[in-house]
């Protein structure tokens, strides 16, 4: 008799974040109350560790690395999150805060949870992610199962090719750190009823942000880098997407990623209209459009263009082989995303300290770079630009030879790169 295959913790998660996701399309009212002890089940914190891990990371404000936990034990680190969840007494630290500079000079804040807390939210977010799931909108795609930039990319493509010739082009003002926390659990009440996990998601929402050894408390926002925070930013949206739906539909088609979103119109009535409807659903939600950067585009002339998701979008004249006219919706990488692929490569290469590193050393570090930006930009429409990206890296890496080999002109160095080039099978944008 053949032995029962024991099943991985993933498997045993997939098999429920299944059961629950059917449950909740089933029944589109139903509200959910036993979640709690499945949050804590071994095998779902074992797989939440094993995500939270992947993902790497900096430590919080314990200091506690993902190092550090596997020194120590990840057995008994699982045993840790385990018993405190059971016995209910788990307390989330607060966030710590670090700062990234801009090009613009401003700051970007970032905010780094614990290892604890992300692995706790990640368990909650295996938990509670299919129920959601099952209520969003065919429009959102930002941090959702099997959706993507790409895929809401070609929808707008679409879209402005089925006669889109008008566009609002939406930014919500700080979008994050606005969520009215109230208002959010009033939504996920909606579908959850179990008090215990509505505490929990109280519990990160007002854990607050430590910075210069002071925590900072606010009751608006979502944990900034929590693992749970992109879901809870999805359920607070998807009351616009709803309205959107039902109120907006027949002005242009919305297609949102996270807290970006455009909407393609056919006339500029209907552009118009539906920013003042976009308005009205954020001043309910208690955001704000950015007055600037939220705009209406008209594409029908070809004269202007948007950007969104790293792509600029816009109508070029295209003709058929029986010569006939048309406008077609073309698509290539932002001046923002060559700037941004430039400084990695500059950062890699350009340092002093970084001539003592092999050719394969570099090339290794970046071809799954390379790979990673020619799988989201290439188009057929971007083939200039990165052409010019690739000759950009080849120029680094000769400037990166001659001075490792010491040499006054980096342009006699060209040969030898591009064989070199050849030889360690360094990747191309185009």
């Amino acid at each position: 008799m053949n032995a029962k295959r024991l099943t991985t913790p993933n498997e045993n998660v997939q098999q429920l974040q299944e059961k629950l996701g059917h449950a909740a399309k089933e029944n589109k009212k139903r509200r959910f109350h036993a979640l709690y002890d499945k949050v804590y089940r071994r095998d779902l914190l074992w797989e939440a560790w094993r995500q939270v891990r992947a993902n790497g990371g900096a430590a919080g404000v314990d200091e506690q690395t993902l190092a550090d936990i596997e020194k120590q034990g990840e057995f008994q680190f699982i045993e840790e999150c385990y018993r405190l969840l059971k016995e209910g007494k788990y307390h989330p630290s607060p966030v710590r805060r670090k700062y990234i500079p801009k090009k613009d000079g401003k700051q970007r804040p970032l905010g780094i949870p614990t290892i604890r807390d992300r692995v706790i939210q990640m368990a909650t977010k295996l938990v509670i992610e299919p129920i959601f799931e099952a209520d969003f909108q065919e429009t959102s795609f930002g941090f959702r199962p099997k959706r993507s930039a790409k895929q809401a990319l070609e929808r707008i493509r679409k879209a402005c090719n089925r006669k889109g010739n008008w566009v609002v082009d939406v930014d919500i003002q700080g979008y994050f750190d606005n969520i009215n926390q109230e208002k959010l659990m009033k939504l996920i009440a909606m579908r959850i009823s179990d008090r215990r996990i509505l505490k929990l998601i109280w519990k990160w929402l007002g854990a607050g942000v430590m910075e210069e050894g002071s925590v900072r408390r606010s009751d608006l926002g979502t944990p900034q880098g929590g693992v749970i925070s992109p879901l809870l930013a999805n359920v607070y949206l998807n009351y616009f997407d709803l309205l959107w739906e039902r109120h907006g539909g027949q002005l242009g088609e919305l297609t949102r990623y996270a807290d970006d979103f455009v909407v393609v119109c056919k006339t500029r009535k209907d552009a118009e209209r539906a920013h003042e409807l976009i308005r009205v659903i954020m001043k309910r939600l208690e955001l704000t459009l950015h007055p600037t950067k939220t705009r209406i585009v008209g594409l029908w002339t070809g004269e202007e263009g948007f950007d969104f998701l790293g792509m600029h979008h816009r109508k070029t004249k295209a003709e058929t082989s029986n010569g006939r006219v048309y406008y077609t919706t073309q698509q290539w990488l932002t001046v923002k995303a060559e700037e941004r692929i430039r400084e990695v490569v500059k950062e890699r290469l350009a340092p002093p300290k970084m001539r003592h590193c092999s050719f394969e050393d570099h090339v290794a570090w970046l071809n799954p770079k390379l790979q990673g930006w020619r799988n989201y930009y290439f188009t057929k429409y971007s083939q200039k630009k990165m052409a010019k990206l690739d000759w950009y890296v080849i120029q680094r890496f000769t400037r990166w030879y001659a001075k490792k080999r010491q040499r006054a002109r980096w342009m006699g160095s060209l040969r030898e790169v591009r064989h070199l080039t050849q030889l360690h099978g360094l990747k191309t944008l185009l």
